[in-house]
C-alpha cells in the first residue's frame, strides 16, 4: 500500500510538471482555398503541425539543456500561420510567431513531412533560443546558424544543404555555420548549448575563446584544415 501511494504521488507531481511546462499551440490557415492551403489541410493539417511543434521544443529544451522553467523562455502560446504574405524565404519567425509561406508547401516535392519538419524546427529554435537581445544582439546569421544546428541534429538536414568544411566565413548563416558548429560541439559536447546559454544575457565573440580557448577565426581555419577545403 506505501508503495503503491507513493506511486500515485510521483505520477500526481510528473502530472503537475507537465501542466507547468505546458505550451500551448495553435495553427491557422490563412490561405484554405489555395492550392497550397488545400495541400496543407489534406497532408498536413493542423493536429499533425501542432504535434510538431510540441516534438521541436521538446528536442531544443533537450538538445539546449533547458530543462527547468528558469532555463527557458517564459513563452506560453506558439502560434502557426500559413499565408501568402511571404517574398521568397519558405518562413519566418516573429516572437511566439511562426509564418510559413503556401507557395512552399505548394512546391514542396520530396516527403511533404520531412521536408516542413526541417523548416519548422528551424523557427521552432527561434522561438525558443536566447539571441543576447539583452544587452549585445548576437549577428542574425550566428542565430540562424544556431536554428540550423537544431534541424541538423534533428536529422533534417536536406541533401543540398553546404557540406562540412564548405564556406567562405564561419558566420556565413543557415548550413555553413550550423556545420562549423557542429565542429565546434565535437571539441566541446554540448558546446552550442553553452554557448546559447551566455547569449541569454549579451553575445561577445570571446565566447568562443571562453568555451573553447582559441579565437573563433583561429577555429574556423582548424575547421577548414580538417575537411582540407
Amino acid at each position: 500500500m506505501a508503495c503503491l501511494s507513493i506511486f500515485l504521488a510521483f505520477l500526481l507531481t510528473l502530472s503537475t510538471l507537465n501542466a507547468i511546462n505546458a505550451v500551448e499551440y495553435t495553427v491557422t490557415n490563412l490561405v484554405p482555398t489555395t492550392p497550397g492551403g488545400i495541400r496543407f489541410s489534406n497532408e498536413l493539417g493542423d493536429d499533425y503541425t501542432k504535434t510538431a511543434m510540441d516534438q521541436a521544443t521538446n528536442f531544443f529544451w533537450t538538445l539546449f539543456q533547458q530543462y527547468t522553467e528558469a532555463d527557458r523562455k517564459d513563452v506560453a502560446r506558439v502560434s502557426f500561420f500559413l499565408n501568402d504574405t511571404l517574398d521568397t524565404d519558405p518562413a519566418y519567425t516573429s516572437g511566439n510567431e511562426i509564418h510559413v509561406e503556401v507557395d512552399y508547401i505548394q512546391a514542396i516535392t520530396a516527403d511533404i513531412k520531412w521536408d516542413f519538419n526541417g523548416v519548422l524546427y528551424h523557427e521552432m529554435a527561434h522561438v525558443w533560443q536566447w539571441d543576447g537581445s539583452a544587452g549585445t544582439t548576437a549577428p542574425d546569421e550566428l542565430i540562424d546558424g544556431i536554428a540550423d544546428f537544431m534541424r541538423l541534429k534533428a536529422d533534417y538536414a536536406p541533401a543540398d544543404w553546404a557540406k562540412p568544411g564548405e564556406g567562405e566565413r564561419w558566420d556565413e548563416g543557415y548550413a555553413v555555420t550550423a556545420r562549423f558548429l557542429d565542429y565546434c560541439n565535437e571539441l566541446r559536447d554540448g558546446f552550442v548549448a553553452e554557448l546559447n546559454k551566455k547569449m541569454r544575457v549579451t553575445y561577445s565573440v570571446d565566447f568562443f575563446v571562453e568555451l573553447l580557448g582559441k579565437p573563433v577565426d583561429q577555429l574556423w581555419m582548424d575547421y577548414k584544415a580538417k575537411f582540407g577545403n
